[in-house]
């Protein structure tokens, strides 16, 4: 792959104003302030803002870069430099850029193909799946994926960045971005994801995956077990292969918080990193319609095994969770952080989760989405949110915002309302 100068000029400015934001002090007090929720002796809440998944964050007509990897590797610089400009969240930037290890995945035995639909700018409006699994029959064609690391290509992507950049960004390789297969940077590489009832729905479908708890019940068992399997041989091989890092020093996204944390003393440069040394996300967002009892009986005891090897466990995402949390807590003894999303009870969770877990607060996205935010809901969502986790250790992650229609300075704003009405 060749760079051209521009390309490689582009490159380098964004590396040396990533590192200038990494260099600042604010960093190390944000770092310990984090760490201090995650040790549950908060001392303030923490905010944090997701960009990466803002579809309109970076424009395309500012990107150089032509190749789709070195493009991809601009964009994750251009994103994080222009977060620490302009949102004045807790964000942590690090003293290094990592990329993911080369991983290739085989299907189950029966693929998973995603169709999605578009809008007429280009962007992504929805998808589907084909949903492969239909019957018994279709349930014996499965079997646990296999999988193999490229040691070679990912160090050539190293070497290539560290050609271009190295001299200002250290170029470091751990992890895996187990969402998009694109090649390049993906923040959310740090996540060790053991959830399992997204790659269920992904086979059967929302429908069977609902109606086949009363019509199939031992299928959805034989289903539940081969994917659980599955992920724990993933987790394995990541563990044998030594490409793992430890997910403590950086942003854990799709749950959308950090990892510090002073109950997982860092590993050093040259031992070799455990699932025990690690974080892990685990949710069931395509379960919240089921009822309580039935969730522990059909998917929690499978999501749970996935859990123990590692250290520590954040759970939740956007289902809601009020309603099951004590099946959760007893399931899953190294809980430490529970997601507190628009679909649970603020003020349960609040009661719940107390001064024994972190309440990870997740704005609602549609209030600050779209043409025009609802500043009226998002100033009453940061009030209920601030009474009802007022004895909690609370951090708040605004993510899963996809559309700002190019208007950047409201998420600022955000930010400066939630400091005031917590100062208030």
């Amino acid at each position: 792959m060749k760079v051209s100068r521009k390309e490689a000029q582009v490159l380098r400015d964004l590396a040396t104003r990533w590192l200038e934001h990494a260099n600042q002090s604010v960093m190390e007090e944000r770092r310990r302030q984090w760490r201090a929720v995650k040790d549950l002796q908060a001392e303030r809440p923490m905010i944090l803002v997701e960009t990466c998944m803002l579809s309109d964050y970076i424009g395309r007509d500012e990107l150089v870069c032509q190749d789709p990897y070195l493009r991809n590797i601009e964009k994750s610089l251009f994103e994080i430099v222009r977060h620490a400009d302009e949102i004045g969240d807790d964000i942590v930037v690090d003293q290094y850029f990592r990329i993911p290890w080369d991983i290739e995945i085989s299907d189950y035995g029966v693929p998973i193909v995603a169709t999605h639909v578009q809008a007429c700018d280009g962007s992504d409006v929805g998808y589907t799946f084909n949903f492969g699994v239909r019957s018994e029959e279709d349930f014996k064609k499965l079997h646990l994926r296999t999988r193999c690391v490229n040691r070679e290509e990912t160090i050539r992507q190293k070497k290539m960045l560290e050609d271009v950049f190295g001299d200002i960004l250290p170029v470091k390789v751990g992890g895996y971005d187990p969402f998009d297969p694109d090649p390049g940077y993906r923040p959310w590489l740090g996540n060790l994801f053991g959830g399992l009832t997204m790659d269920l729905f992904k086979l059967i479908g929302n429908n069977n995956l609902l109606l086949w708890v009363y019509d199939k019940p031992e299928l959805i068992h034989k289903m539940m077990v081969l994917i659980r399997d599955d992920r724990q041989a993933h987790f394995r091989f990541l563990e044998q292969e030594g490409l793992l890092y430890q997910n403590l020093d950086t942003w854990m996204p799709c749950n959308g918080s950090y990892g510090f944390v002073s109950d997982l003393p860092p590993v050093d440069e040259d031992q070799e990193v455990r699932l025990k040394d690690c974080w892990c996300w685990v949710e069931s967002q395509e379960s919240e319609p089921i009822s309580p009892t039935m969730f522990d009986e059909f998917f929690l005891p499978y999501i749970a095994e996935v859990t123990r090897p590692f250290g520590l466990t954040y759970y939740g995402c956007c289902e809601g969770l009020d309603d099951r949390f004590e099946y959760v807590r007893r399931a899953i003894p190294n809980l430490r952080v529970v997601s507190v999303s628009g679909w649970s009870d603020l003020f349960k969770m609040g009661e719940m989760l107390g001064k024994d877990y972190v309440y990870s607060r997740k704005p609602t996205p549609a209030n600050i989405s779209g043409p025009n935010p609802y500043w009226d809901l998002l100033e009453k969502d940061i009030r209920d949110t601030l009474t009802a986790a007022r004895d909690c250790n609370l951090e708040l992650c605004y993510r899963d915002i996809y559309t700002i229609n190019g208007d950047r300075p409201r998420l600022r704003r955000w930010v400066e309302m939630t400091r005031a009405l917590m100062m208030g």
